[in-house]
């Protein structure tokens, strides 16, 4: 049976008697100053005991009891790095000899700490230890999680025991997305911690994290028209008759309208087929109150494909919907304001909230002195603010006519800077003349 001796209590810092006296099941023993807290020990710890022995308190107390504390324990640490479980804490443990320890001791059995009279002592041997842990140089892939925090993977994309905990606030901070390559000092994990975590932020994709940090607000960005023409190189005839006569640029905000089996959906599966080979370009796909036939569709994982950033059929809320779309919306801004070219596909906008749909096609821009944000959304109809319209025709679908786009009712602004001033001449007569054709 373990003995309890008062020196090494004495010895002891204020939280390992704490946890001895939760262990004992003693009473408002957070009350109790240190001396009472050692006595309290004591006399509980050898009543009931032979020949002054104490016994076990995890032996003494039921084993529903002991699990609730380790649940309650793990539950804790478990929110204290991004939800994922760290290690179990050891519980203290109790030396069953009344001797000092020796450099002959057992591996595990460590000598009792440096006397401090109460638990605020310790503040400055923290800061001292935390300051000491402080080494080495983490360099890794960024991996948000649910809760706004992240993980630096050491060895992209699987996970390993040497990853690196990225708080909250520094994602807020640094405006990181997953994929970002990171660089930072790190420190060792404190006790209720599996991961290490990283002090600072030093490099975000080889560029100083001040530089990036320090820009003006995505929103705030100066803007242009789109100029970048998106070459599809497709000679399946709807995909021609895009690319020509209402073309995307890199930054448009275009929207795939048309009614019920209008082929919205096909079209921008075969769009973003032809856009693939872009490397240059981050495609993302965010499924929206779509039929869970048409989930698996995407799911697939066709070649060409980009697998969705999030997938949610009609029965999903509109919030968690809103939510899907907000951030892959996000993510999509901070590459565009670093200089990248982003692109986020929707299928589709219609059960969403109008302001939730005009707010993710509005983040769609070409930055003047960034990268651009391309969004193309399908929907029933336009909403307003579009700089690409994209109608198709019913009709022709259901019989099968090529190519099914309604020019009438399409239309890109600013056509020359795609596709020059004879490209958009010729776009001005093929509607004129689809004009004259449907008034005929």
């Amino acid at each position: 049976m373990p003995v309890l001796e008062r020196p090494e209590l004495e010895a002891s810092p204020l939280a390992d008697l704490h946890t001895i006296a939760d262990q004992l099941g003693l009473d408002g023993f957070r009350r109790l100053r240190k001396a009472d807290l050692i006595d309290a020990i004591l006399k509980d710890g050898s009543s009931g005991a032979p020949s002054g022995e104490a016994s076990d308190p995890q032996e003494d107390r039921p084993q529903a009891a002991v699990s609730r504390d380790r649940e309650d324990r793990d539950a804790k640490d478990d929110r204290a790095q991004g939800g994922e479980r760290p290690r179990r804490r050891r519980s203290l443990r109790v030396r069953r000899t009344s001797s000092a320890p020796a450099a002959g001791d057992e591996p595990g059995e460590r000598p009792a700490p440096s006397r401090r009279e109460d638990a605020g002592a310790s503040d400055g041997d923290d800061t001292e230890r935390a300051a000491d842990s402080v080494g080495r140089i983490a360099a890794g892939v960024v991996e948000l999680l649910g809760n706004g925090s992240a993980f630096l993977r050491v060895t992209p994309p699987e996970p390993s025991d040497d990853d690196v905990y990225i708080s909250a606030a520094q994602v807020r901070r640094c405006e990181l997305v997953s994929g970002d390559r990171v660089t930072g000092p790190v420190r060792t994990p404190r006790r209720s911690e599996r991961y290490p975590s990283i002090v600072r932020i030093d490099t975000i994709n080889g560029v100083s994290a001040d530089a990036v940090s320090d820009g003006s607000r995505y929103e705030e960005l100066p803007v242009a028209w789109p100029s970048q023409r998106l070459a599809l190189g497709s000679e399946e005839p709807t995909l021609h008759a895009i690319e020509w006569l209402t073309p995307l640029g890199r930054g448009s905000r275009a929207v795939i309208v048309g009614a019920r089996h209008a082929g919205k959906t096909t079209t921008l599966r075969r769009l973003l087929e032809a856009l693939g080979g872009q490397a240059d370009l981050d495609v993302s796909l965010v499924l929206c109150g779509a039929r869970p036939e048409e989930l698996a569709d995407w799911q697939d994982g066709q070649a060409g494909l980009p697998a969705p950033a999030a997938a949610l059929d009609f029965a999903a809320s509109a919030d968690s919907q809103a939510q899907a779309l907000e951030r892959a919306i996000d993510t999509a801004k901070r590459i565009a304001s670093r200089g990248g070219d982003a692109l986020v596909a929707v299928d589709c906008l219609d059960g969403l909230a109008p302001n939730v749909a005009r707010r993710a096609l509005a983040a769609a821009r070409n930055l003047r002195e960034g990268g651009s944000l391309t969004v193309i959304a399908t929907a029933t109809a336009p909403l307003g603010g579009e700089t690409t319209v994209i109608a198709l025709d019913a009709t022709l679908a259901s019989t099968g006519r090529q190519p099914i786009l309604d020019l009438v009712a399409s239309h890109t602004l600013r056509p020359e800077l795609l596709v020059g001033e004879d490209g958009a001449e010729a776009i001005a007569k093929a509607r004129a003349a689809a004009v004259e054709e449907a008034s005929s």
